[in-house]
């Protein structure tokens, strides 16, 4: 019995390896603003700690999320907490979403242009230069929440505008852009996609901005 159980002990792992080889556990950099920290929901429902849990369980492990993101941030403050971090380059998956409060402190979308420009710069870099290791999820429109609906049309306009600038440089770049903003706009007509607080994305909403981002960047087997 001794010996059998000794030649099992043997086995097993390399049977079990051959069919589960291990991979090498991707580091995942969010960038971002509210969004991305995810106000107003836990931490397990942060759309970067579903998505990172989605894809370990497609086959792709990823690190717990190192998330760079604070509710009120604009490009500027963002980019200035980057270079405070002082961050490695060996990404090996980088989001970036910002600008609404560029645009919620009447920032123009042509002042935004060139910073949400360089911020892209940095998180290639961040990312070695690897173009496929990058993406950017377009901008939420809040004014489909019961905060921003006495405005809608207006915040609407607004939100197309400078998701259309980040949008054409993302993809001058030759990296891959999302957009979840039409699911956003579904916040007036179904409340549990909106937060308790009535202005940000609830858990079940970032669900749905998952399950569009996934299949870009991981292919179901």
């Amino acid at each position: 019995m001794s010996r059998l159980i000794s030649v099992l002990l043997l086995v097993l792992p390399f049977s079990v390896y051959s069919q589960n080889p291990m991979i090498e556990p991707m580091k995942f950099l969010a960038l971002g603003d509210s969004y991305t920290i995810g106000e107003s929901v836990p931490e397990n429902e942060r759309w970067p700690v579903q998505l990172a849990k989605a894809m370990s369980e497609r086959g792709q492990p990823v690190e717990a999320p190192r998330i760079i993101a604070t509710t009120g941030w604009r490009t500027d403050q963002l980019k200035k907490a980057i270079i405070e971090a002082n961050l490695s380059n060996d990404w090996g998956m980088v989001s970036l979403l910002i600008g609404v409060n560029n645009q919620y402190q009447k920032r123009t979308a042509e002042s935004y242009a060139p910073e949400f420009e360089e911020l892209l710069d940095m998180a290639l870099k961040l990312a070695g230069g690897k173009r496929e290791n990058v993406f950017v999820v377009s901008i939420p429109d809040y004014g489909y929440t019961p905060f921003g609906q006495p405005k809608q049309a207006e915040i609407s306009k607004a939100i197309d505008e400078f998701n259309a600038v980040n949008k054409a440089i993302t993809e001058k770049k030759g990296i891959r852009y999302i957009n979840i903003t039409d699911l956003t706009r579904e916040g007036l007509a179904k409340p549990e996609y909106v937060a308790e607080d009535k202005l940000h994305p609830s858990g079940k909403m970032y669900t749905l901005w998952v399950d569009r981002i996934l299949p870009a960047l991981v292919p179901r087997r």
